[in-house]
């Protein structure tokens, strides 16, 4: 029975560590909208995206210009002028 327990709290124990630490990049535009992905991608350089690690935050500093969106869309796209852009 001892080792059922463990098996199962090993198991329980990998499937958090597997749905805990995905990786994801913060991406921002030039307005300071910025979102997280959940993939990286490769964004053309003429859409002046910003791509950083999950763990960026911007500095108390740059509150101001720096805002939160969430992607409404689980396609691949960016927010440019307030709207959300879809990329195929």
């Amino acid at each position: 029975m001892k080792n059922l327990t463990k098996s199962i709290l090993a198991g329980a124990g990998a499937l958090v560590l597997s749905t805990t630490f995905v990786a994801a990049d913060v991406v921002c535009n030039e307005d300071g909208d910025c979102w997280k992905v959940r993939e990286r991608y490769e964004y053309k350089p003429d859409l002046r995206l910003k791509v950083y690690p999950d763990n960026w935050r911007w500095e108390e500093k740059d509150s101001a210009r720096y805002r939160w969106r969430e992607a409404p869309s689980e396609k691949r796209g960016y927010w440019r002028s307030g709207v959300w852009v879809e990329i195929n």
